[in-house]
């Protein structure tokens, strides 16, 4: 059994390290910095993460994607965020104890993100995670990122485990796609970085949590339906 996170939204709240590379580039424009306390900022963050760089220039610089000055900004904006790598992300409230008991019950967990290696890692690092994951997969990692199931089956070859055996948690549609497309059993996490929860219901995943104190209780409960499931099976078989 093997639990398989996405990095931003999921496990980790990058959110103010995102609003602090903004401010970065906010100053240098002459733009209002946005305040951290300000929760419609905050959430105009949030929803614009998913979207990758491109997003957080649109949504926190106001310069869309087609514009000839976005990939300027693009390129100094991951360079702020670079500089500063995880000095305001922390882990989702409850995502903590929950490694701790996957690491005491030899439960591995690892990391299945788009987020690119040069940022994933150092991120990883920084918050003491890289030791602790049984695998991290970035999105250029394999040579397609999700919504492809490719990642994901890559960290199943890594761990040495079946889809069949691993739950993947993600707080985009892409994540849920990749999951299920991979045979995975699949877990919205709507704490995440969604805009419309609504949508996000209509995911098709296997289950939705609101808070990531959900997620052990379910996967114990998950674990005893799948022994029963594999003694039924034993049994049907030996007295065939």
């Amino acid at each position: 059994m093997t639990i398989l996170f996405d990095l931003d939204g999921t496990l980790i709240d990058t959110a103010p390290d995102f609003i602090h590379a903004l401010n970065a580039v906010r100053a240098e424009i002459d733009m209002p910095l946005l305040a951290f306390s300000n929760q419609t900022a905050v959430r105009m963050v949030e929803v614009a993460v998913t979207e990758g760089i491109a997003g957080l220039v649109a949504a926190g610089l106001g310069i869309k994607a087609d514009h000839p000055n976005s990939p300027r900004l693009q390129k100094r904006l991951l360079q702020a965020y670079q500089q500063n790598l995880g000095l305001y992300a922390t882990l989702f409230p409850g995502i903590e104890p929950l490694l701790q008991t996957l690491e005491q019950r030899h439960i591995p967990w690892g990391i299945v993100t788009n987020k690119p290696a040069q940022q994933t890692h150092p991120l990883m690092e920084k918050l003491g995670l890289s030791h602790r994951a049984a695998c991290i997969v970035s999105g250029d990692t394999t040579p397609h990122a999700k919504p492809h199931p490719e990642p994901l089956l890559y960290a199943c070859r890594q761990i040495g485990v079946s889809p069949t055996e691993c739950i993947y948690i993600g707080d985009a549609e892409r994540d849920i796609i990749a999951g299920n497309a991979a045979g995975m059993t699949t877990i919205a996490a709507l704490f995440g970085y969604i805009e419309d929860m609504t949508h996000a219901k209509a995911w098709g995943a296997h289950h939705y949590i609101h808070h990531a104190d959900e997620i052990l209780p379910w996967f114990e409960a998950w674990q005893r339906l799948r022994n029963v499931h594999e003694t039924t099976s034993s049994f049907e078989r030996g007295i065939v």
